[in-house]
């Protein structure tokens, strides 16, 4: 088997790497594979580090078997006949993503998505959502220091790696702050990581709606607090999970109670959003900062304010509570809104670091087993048809 690495080419750039050089070097050692990087100026392991490796750089990755890259690839790059692994962000219908997926089927492509690859009791084994939710709770204490004017943060990108940031956390001097983070894998507790290396308590969802505090805190709450049923019946999760259209938001005694909001929850469709915008004009939202790590865009969105995905180069806007549209996010009545749909980018050599271990680890031997379930459960087409478990895109791709 030959495996490629190839050049990301979304714009703006992402500098993630699905395998770093030292990942490459332990597959071609251990295994009959054939690693080859497509030369790239983007990544944050240079090409040199690959060659270091003994990883041979090429342009052209047309005799490999296997593609792996991070963002969705662009249509006019795809090869045709070839087995690629990446994020494609389709699994939930995303339109803007349509056409891409139109074509990998007409393309004859086995598309495997990264988000998908799951072990046996349906959890997924390979992620960058700790290090969304890790720069996701950075960047909203960021923006609470910009919208107050109260600290000035470093931003991550600006940090060699994640040690780097930590000794900014040191020195940091926080204002009195209360902050909700939903939640409970691992994006949220990427998040909850990075509150408390910053030295921010952390209490109790009950202590933190019927307490007050003279110094800065955070609670994790889950869909136990956050939504209930709408019958007035007892919560059940399994039931949540299964039929989330049975419960609506109860979030508003948080809503009440935050300065920010750092929302790292996975969402269903169905599921109630947080908050109305009729919410947003009463005058007991105190809610003024908003990073939404999960990133699903309104009017679909567990957010109804992500109206967009903003960037790490122009990471932040507004939305006028009153107006109920895009504004500056100095604006007195804005909400600011951290929306960043790449965040684990502004921390990329931590990030695939990690993301290429689990992929060694979970990954490797599965791909060179042609009857493994693992990846039979992850295709998403192969062959020109939709995989076993993604037949519900069929209306999405006709």
């Amino acid at each position: 088997m030959k495996i490629g690495i190839i050049r990301e080419g979304k714009v703006p750039p992402d500098y993630r790497v699905p395998l770093t050089p030292d990942h490459c070097k332990t597959i071609k050692e251990k295994y009959p594979v054939e690693i080859v990087a497509q030369r790239s100026e983007n990544r944050c392991y240079t090409d040199q580090e690959y060659q270091n490796a003994g990883i041979e750089l090429v342009d052209n990755v047309d005799d490999c078997d296997v593609l792996m890259g991070v963002k969705e690839v662009k249509i006019k790059d795809l090869i045709a006949d070839k087995k690629y692994f990446f994020f494609s962000h389709t699994i939930k219908e995303q339109p803007y993503n349509k056409t891409l997926l139109q074509e990998i089927l007409k393309k004859n492509i086995q598309l495997i998505d990264y988000e998908v690859l799951t072990n046996d009791a349906g959890s997924r084994i390979i992620a960058f959502g700790k290090f969304a939710g890790m720069v996701g709770a950075h960047n909203g204490i960021m923006a609470y220091g910009k919208k107050t004017g109260s600290l000035d943060l470093k931003r991550m990108k600006d940090c060699t790696d994640y040690e780097d940031a930590k000794e900014v956390y040191k020195n940091l001097k926080l204002p009195p702050m209360r902050i909700v983070l939903t939640g409970t894998g691992r994006v949220s507790n990427g998040a909850a990581e990075v509150l408390r290396d910053m030295n921010i308590k952390q209490v109790s969802p009950e202590d933190y709606l019927n307490n007050t505090f003279t110094e800065p805190v955070f609670t994790q709450i889950s869909s136990l607090e956050y939504v209930k049923k709408k019958d007035g019946s007892p919560f059940s999760k399994k039931e949540f999970y299964e039929s989330p259209e049975n419960f609506q938001s109860n979030f508003l005694p948080f809503q009440q109670k935050s300065d920010i909001l750092i929302n790292g929850m996975y969402w269903n469709n169905d599921a109630p959003a947080l908050f109305t915008l009729d919410d947003l004009k009463e005058d007991d939202f105190s809610i003024k900062v908003i990073a939404d790590v999960t990133c699903d865009i309104a009017p679909v969105a567990s957010v109804p304010t992500t109206i967009k995905a903003s960037t790490i180069a122009d990471p932040l806007f507004g939305y006028d509570k009153l107006k109920q549209e895009e504004c500056s996010w100095e604006n007195e009545n804005a909400i600011c809104m951290m929306t960043i749909d790449n965040l684990p980018n502004e921390m990329p050599r931590d990030a695939s670091l990690s993301f290429g271990q689990q992929f060694v680890s979970f990954v490797i031997e599965e791909l060179l087993d042609e009857n493994s379930t693992l990846i039979e459960r992850a295709t998403i087409a192969k062959n020109g048809s939709l995989g076993n478990h993604f037949k519900y895109l069929s209306d999405y791709v006709s």
